[in-house]
């Protein structure tokens, strides 16, 4: 029987919770890591569209800090794989993804929550988070510099403004800036105390806007996610709603669930005409990703 993929990325939320909250003590980390990155991409890859709609609809469980790393861990792989990248550097992109915050672990999850200002000082352990997750990973055994080097460059920018370092164009690796994307993007369509998700177009739109020389990446992301994922919640011209079920050359598959009238519909549309994205508050549709996707996307 094979294992629903919602239900493979929540033992990885949970295994990887267990490691990292651990990691200076466990004897076998890069081993333990290697088999949850390994689950990870096996589980995107089984069936992208579900993954891709588990991140937007916001279905693996576990803490924010965790969560996060997963859902990053998720797009990252997807997208390498999309730019046809090797076994070896989609895993390692992978690996980098799921560990980027272990430098600041602890905090994560508080200033997320936090609407107030940063103080300096937590400005600067943001700022030199990626040189201490790098350096955690080191003392924990790991010695694979492409993982390790994204790990600490995951924030660097091509114009030289990003951190720790300040490095410029060719000299980030260029799967750190693809875990850097897959970072933003996910932060970005996530939801704050202090403020609402961005909807997928407007976060794909900024990913673009903040990438110019990067375009090779980004097609991937375009060609991944259009601005409308698997998972959007969706009002098509007509005033019907849906959810986005799967995204395509001819245009994304739609699942209604609502008609304009407000009836309930249980319809797929291919390339429908689509009016914009919603937010869960204002679609107001209920539905278990499973009644949509299968049992592929059972809890």
């Amino acid at each position: 029987m094979t294992v629903s993929v919602l239900r493979r990325l929540n033992t990885a939320s949970m295994a990887l919770d267990s490691l990292l909250s651990g990691l200076t003590v466990y004897s076998h980390a890069e081993l333990a890591l290697r088999q949850i990155t390994t689950d990870v991409v096996e589980a995107a890859a089984c069936a992208p569209p579900i993954a891709i709609a588990a991140i937007v609809l916001n279905q693996v469980g576990g803490r924010y800090a965790i969560r996060h790393c997963i859902d990053s861990a998720v797009l990252a792989s997807l997208v390498a794989r999309q730019l046809d990248q090797s076994e070896a550097a989609i895993l390692s992109a992978t690996a980098a993804a799921l560990t980027m915050n272990v430098g600041m672990l602890g905090e994560i999850d508080s200033l997320h929550a936090r609407a107030a200002p940063l103080s300096s000082s937590e400005r600067e352990r943001i700022r030199r988070h990626p040189a201490d997750g790098a350096e955690l990973l080191r003392c924990a055994g790991i010695d694979d510099s492409s993982w390790i080097d994204c790990v600490l460059q995951h924030h660097e920018t091509t114009d030289g403004s990003g951190y720790p370092q300040g490095l410029r164009q060719d000299d980030i690796a260029v799967n750190a800036l693809l875990v850097g994307m897959a970072d933003r993007y996910c932060a970005c369509i996530g939801a704050r105390n202090y403020r609402r998700s961005l909807l997928t177009p407007a976060a794909l739109e900024l990913l673009i806007a903040n990438n110019p020389a990067q375009a090779r990446l980004v097609q991937g992301f375009v060609s991944l996610l259009g601005p409308y994922p698997p998972g959007a919640l969706v009002r098509l011209d007509d005033g019907a709603l849906g959810v986005v079920v799967d995204v395509g050359a001819d245009g994304p598959l739609v699942r209604l669930l609502r008609t304009a009238d407000g009836g309930a519909a249980d319809q797929f549309v291919r390339a429908p005409a689509i009016a914009g994205a919603l937010h869960e508050d204002q679609a107001r549709l209920r539905f278990s990703m499973a009644a949509v996707w299968g049992a592929l996307a059972a809890l």
